[in-house]
């Protein structure tokens, strides 16, 4: 049964802490779909949202894979950018700037190709003015290491954790990639050696082929598939790394309306991050805080964090209008 919003005292309260980190909702633009921000300028207020995640940035400014990088395919799409990006000094010098004056929280993710690079850019950032937290992409190759990438060797991964817990006085977010067995593994030994928090899912390697040219759509053959598609998966390894750390865990993948948000803080994230779905219509990213905001109005919900299921399923269901967002179809009750 749907309760009147007049049953509601005070307004629902949307705020929420990320380890040390406070958010004034649970909603971030994710690191790889909205460039260093000033890209979306314009058509959507920055300011409405919980927190950017700028893209990855590495020691050297690096030029990425050769195109095609970009692939649709149902559901979904395949990227191979091949993290290009301007370099830490450029960011600092040339990004930074012009983030500062937004007024929401800013994360940067980072990449590296070895421990050092990693511990080397997160002591750069220690201290930045307005940077307020750093997520860290452990999906890079490991060049160290003979190719292989950090978030799929629990052990790596720590090591990675330690070593920018050490450099960084900043909250530190893991962010992991799904393409392993158990995803658990990896999460419990980032959160033992430090971490603030945990953000997945990464993409899921895929590919395309060309049929018409007889060859793989993307130039490196594979790339990361992000979407609506792998919102299951998501939402799965979601629930199974709530329950097995006790640090805060961001949901990400194929999050498109605040119905998938609402999902993901229902398994338990304390927060989001939407990509994909920013590059097919940027104004997503401001519906979502306020279906969720519509949602608990409609259900006599105070604090966002009181949206998570218990383990064993013993509430009532509800039922509520779907929140209805400009040039999209209001789903049925």
């Amino acid at each position: 049964m749907i309760h009147q919003k007049n049953q509601i005292t005070k307004s629902p309260d949307l705020s929420i802490n990320i380890g040390p980190l406070r958010l004034k909702n649970p909603v971030l633009l994710a690191s790889g779909t909205c460039g260093y921000g000033a890209e979306l300028d314009g058509l959507l207020d920055l300011d409405l949202l919980g927190g950017i995640i700028v893209k990855g940035i590495s020691i050297r400014p690096r030029p990425g894979n050769p195109p095609p990088r970009l692939v649709e395919t149902p559901c979904g799409l395949l990227n191979s950018i091949g993290l290009e990006n301007v370099g830490i000094e450029s960011f600092l010098r040339d990004k930074l700037p012009w983030l500062r004056n937004v007024k929401t929280s800013l994360i940067v993710n980072i990449l590296g190709n070895s421990v050092e690079e990693y511990s080397e850019i997160a002591k750069k950032l220690d201290g930045a003015e307005g940077v307020k937290a750093i997520e860290v992409n452990i999906s890079c190759p490991n060049v160290k290491a003979g190719g292989i990438a950090f978030g799929t060797d629990p052990e790596a991964a720590a090591n990675v954790t330690r070593a920018v817990k050490k450099t960084t006085g900043l909250p530190v977010i893991i962010k992991l990639t799904p393409n392993v067995t158990d995803i658990t593994k990896v999460a419990r030994k980032v959160a033992s050696a430090g971490a603030d928090a945990i953000s997945l899912i990464n993409t899921l390697l895929g590919m395309a082929i060309d049929i018409k040219s007889r060859r793989p759509a993307l130039a490196n053959v594979f790339g990361g598939l992000s979407g609506p598609a792998i919102k299951p998966i998501a939402l799965r390894m979601v629930w199974q790394v709530v329950r097995a750390v006790d640090i805060p865990v961001i949901g990400i993948g194929g999050i498109s309306t605040p119905d998938d948000a609402l999902e993901f803080l229902m398994a338990g994230a304390k927060a989001v991050e939407i990509g994909t779905a920013t590059l097919v219509r940027p104004g997503t990213a401001e519906d979502v805080p306020a279906g969720i905001r519509y949602y608990m109005e409609a259900n006599s919900i105070q604090n966002v964090e009181d949206l998570r299921l218990p383990d064993q399923q013993t509430l009532n269901p509800v039922r509520y209008p779907s929140f209805p967002i400009e040039g999209l179809p209001m789903q049925p009750l």
